[in-house]
């Protein structure tokens, strides 16, 4: 992540220094100055290089998270909403709407110039009971369709760029799927809705939005007639979304690049929606190798098709991804980890991108410095307290600490901060209130460990890369 704050108080002190230098020898010749280096492209910036966006998902509990809003709010061009655009968010009650966490996101991305995608006005599940257990006659259950789709897409009229309007109609054999909708109206809900949307909201782009349809099968297939079958009735559809949850386990889509583009060729947009590469933990090296090839590839997928509009992964991080809540022993499937550090298919996706590895790592600390003091000591027992200290001239937004501890210890409980060891090596990230450390400022964090013998301290700290003195 970049922080651009960061450059420009980079570049004021380049300017101080300059001012209080003493003046050359009038045979002197002029010093050049001192330029400060620009800031590394995001992939938001690479993909508009290249006519696309390249967005991420994000939900409103992780708000609160402020080294995550961080590269949320700098890294992508565009925002879905994972959840709070759904009909049990929006419409909890029959005619009562609730808009308070879509609005919340799109007023974020608003703040950052980011685009939205809206997430979803249709769905077969996330309904409140009162739609799915309504046993509406088909008038009645038209009336409702229409009047959730007219007033969400009302509300976020000239807000939302592209409305998934009606998401995973279909089912693995390309047949239309079982629903409350499909089962009381048939196909014609689709078009219903977004003959609805279009109207609400003229200038937003309409999609439709399924997985497993990627590459070219029976899935695929069963879309590109239905879609076929929607433009020959004239219903406004301008795109459709491929969601790319993929997994290691399953191999690649079948010749994606061709299936994008047989979408395309019936006048439509095409987008990656929804993107992650999980996997059968634990990750490895070999595996987040593939992971990061992978990334590569539905990224060149899109940029070879010039109808391909944008990528939207389903959050960027392993922090908040939903796949081990729902494919227990899967997961790591996202470009960011748990600790908002870059992995392998970062670098992956800005080099796809056009641009070089690397420029999304953390920027380094300028300086820091660590104080660590044993507080108390008992026969097998032990706290600790580690003070960071920002001593450089540029802030700390989000950081990770990693030091070894002496054979024999261990923490047991910590505060202040995310504690976790493997081995010998703690890693402590930092909370929601204490992530970005201004020049000089320090924040204390500390644990309770066990030892067996004696709680030496550590000799060595590492903040977001860089060594730390001690003190």
């Amino acid at each position: 992540m970049r922080f651009r704050p960061a450059l420009a108080a980079a570049a004021g002190l380049l300017a101080a220094a300059a001012a209080v230098a003493p003046a050359p020898p009038a045979s002197a010749a002029p010093a050049a100055a001192p330029v400060a280096a620009a800031a590394e492209p995001t992939l938001g910036e690479l993909a508009a290089a290249k006519n696309r966006y390249f967005g991420s998902a994000t939900d409103n509990p992780e708000l609160s998270d402020a080294p995550y809003v961080s590269i949320l709010s700098s890294e992508f061009s565009s925002i879905t909403p994972g959840n709070s655009m759904k009909w049990d968010a929006t419409e909890p009650q029959r005619g009562q709407f609730n808009f308070s966490g879509g609005d919340a996101i799109v007023e974020l991305a608003q703040r950052n110039g980011q685009q939205v995608r809206g997430h979803t006005l249709v769905w077969h599940s996330q309904l409140p009971g009162w739609v799915s257990n309504g046993n509406f006659s088909a008038t009645e259950l038209r009336s409702i369709l229409q009047n959730h789709v007219t007033t969400v897409a009302s509300h976020y009229k000239g807000k939302v760029a592209h409305w998934d309007v009606v998401n995973e109609p279909l089912n693995e054999d390309g047949t239309l799927r079982d629903s409350v909708f499909s089962r009381t109206l048939g196909e014609s809900y689709i078009a219903d809705a977004f003959r609805a949307a279009r109207a609400a909201d003229p200038d937003a782009k309409l999609y439709i939005n399924d997985y497993n349809i990627d590459g070219i099968g029976a899935k695929s297939d069963g879309m590109y007639r239905l879609v076929s079958s929607l433009l020959e009735q004239g219903v406004p559809i301008d795109g459709v979304g491929f969601q790319g949850h993929l997994a290691l386990q399953y191999g690649f889509p079948s010749r994606m690049q061709e299936n994008l583009q047989r979408f395309a060729d019936l006048g439509l947009d095409v987008a990656i929606t929804e993107l992650d590469i999980r996997m059968q933990l634990p990750a490895d090296s070999t595996k987040l190798a593939t992971q990061a090839t992978w990334y590569s590839d539905v990224t060149k997928a899109c940029l070879a098709v010039s109808r391909c509009v944008g990528i939207t992964i389903w959050d960027y991080t392993d922090k908040y991804s939903w796949i081990p809540g729902v494919f227990p022993g899967e997961g790591a499937a996202l470009p960011w980890d748990e600790n908002l550090q870059p992995k392998p298919a970062y670098d992956a996706l800005r080099v796809a991108l056009g641009g070089t590895p690397g420029g999304g790592d953390p920027d380094p600390v300028a300086s820091c410095r660590v104080t660590y003091a044993v507080t108390n000591q008992w026969n097998t027992g032990f706290t600790a307290s580690v003070t960071i200290t920002n001593t450089g001239s540029t802030a700390i937004n989000g950081w990770t600490l990693t030091f070894d501890l002496p054979a024999g210890q261990r923490v047991d409980q910590g505060w202040s901060a995310q504690w976790s060891q493997s081995g010998t090596t703690v890693t402590a990230v930092n909370a929601s209130w204490n992530g970005t450390l201004a020049p000089g400022a320090s924040t204390s964090i500390g644990f309770n460990g066990t030892h067996d013998g004696q709680a030496t301290a550590p000799t060595a700290f590492t903040l977001n890369g860089t060594v730390c003195t001690t003190a």
